[in-house]
């Protein structure tokens, strides 16, 4: 067999949640986030799905990401948010650079002027992220200067939320109030670039006001909301068979599943796994399943998440090794060697998200994915 986990990807739920963006935003175009592989569901893949949609480009981190995008066949526009070496391949594959800093953005003009075609460019603003972006005093002067440059054509202008969650508005607002001033006072100059975008997936949920002329919907796409805090808290629909959050209508795309390796019937105070963290308090039936923290399964879940077996939770026991983990299986009845063990998703009526294997953790449900996805061997599956 082969190492690991099966991640099944749904790319009709992908689908259906690039419509919800569309459809909370009233039709906005909408850039279609796939960087980090598409948050470990495939960005090929997901991107030939979306393409069936109206989507106006996709964004990625790394011009590597788009250069496999390209070789795949995805003729549609992309934006590269972080990558500022490559500057051939921009030229190459017909890619939109992200531009930070006008030394950035004099190479790209140079090199422009040495093959005589214009590039188009995005810039960015930093209204408070902290992390890339113009910034004051220098930020307008820069900002003119770079309009005024050989076969520079400025099409966008883009900033980004440091509340990945919009848990608290306020702070938003101010970074939103921000952008919009440098907009004006940009247009005041005769700069008018066709594409304003900040909105991410929660303040498409939160944040009309940030719509502008396009939304960057990443997180929301691949059916996780960031604006849920109890992943425990809420039931799949009735009429669909699907999980579906609650604040967002959304469909989880990623189930990712390992098998069973072997039943072992344990004796009352048998310690399991390394360091003797769990000794079973009864007779008990443990479960050896295909997953470990190689396979993108944390070591943080040790005794601290639990798996679905036959429709049942059933909790890790001791430490997750790197092959291998261990569930206690005692309550559940007629499990066999050779059953599916969901990690991440839904069995029967009980289900997984994302959010919940995040919180059980301290960490986020981007994380949970791209870990996950990311190693899994990848199904994909339509309907």
């Amino acid at each position: 067999m082969n190492r690991g986990t099966i991640a099944e990807i749904d790319l009709e739920a992908i689908a259906h949640n690039f419509r919800t963006a569309k459809k909370i935003t009233r039709n906005k175009t909408v850039i279609a986030v796939v960087k980090a592989d598409a948050y470990g569901h495939g960005a090929c893949e997901v991107a030939a799905r979306i393409l069936k949609e109206r989507v106006l480009c996709f964004a990625v981190a790394y011009t590597s990401e788009a250069v496999a995008l390209r070789e795949a066949g995805i003729k549609t526009p992309i934006i590269v948010l972080f990558d500022k070496y490559n500057i051939g391949d921009y030229f190459k594959y017909n890619l939109i650079p992200v531009i930070h800093d006008i030394k950035t953005a004099r190479k790209f003009s140079k090199e422009a002027a040495k093959r005589k075609k214009p590039i188009s460019v995005h810039l960015k603003i930093d209204t408070g992220m902290g992390r890339i972006g113009f910034t004051v005093p220098d930020m307008l002067k820069d900002i003119f200067a770079i309009s005024g440059m050989d076969y520079m054509v400025v099409r966008g202008l883009m900033s980004h939320f440091s509340e990945a969650d919009l848990s608290d508005r306020s702070y938003a607002l101010i970074q939103l109030r921000i952008f919009n001033n440098v907009r004006k006072l940009l247009l005041d100059r005769g700069i008018r670039p066709s594409i304003c975008h900040i909105a991410n997936s929660a303040a498409i949920m939160t944040l009309p006001e940030s719509y502008l002329d396009a939304v960057r919907p990443g997180l929301m796409l691949y059916g996780c909301s960031p604006l849920q805090k109890s992943a425990i808290s809420y039931q799949p629909s009735a009429k669909d068979s699907r999980l579906k959050t609650p604040d967002s209508k959304l469909f989880p795309a990623m189930t990712v599943k390992a098998k069973i390796l072997s039943l072992r019937r344990l004796k009352k105070g048998t310690s399991v796994s390394y360091g003797r963290t769990f000794i079973t308090v009864r007779d008990s039936i443990v479960a050896v399943l295909s997953v470990g923290y190689a396979d993108g399964y944390s070591r943080a879940f040790s005794n601290n998440a639990d798996v679905l077996i036959r429709g049942k939770r059933a909790p890790v026991a001791g430490r997750v090794c790197m092959d291998t983990t261990m569930v206690d299986v005692t309550e559940i009845e007629g499990v066999s060697e050779g059953d599916d063990a969901v990690i991440l998703g839904r069995q029967k009526s009980e289900y997984i998200t994302a959010t919940e294997l995040s919180e059980r953790t301290g960490t986020i449900s981007y994380e949970i994915l791209t870990s996950l996805g990311g190693k899994a061997k990848r199904i994909y599956t339509t309907h």
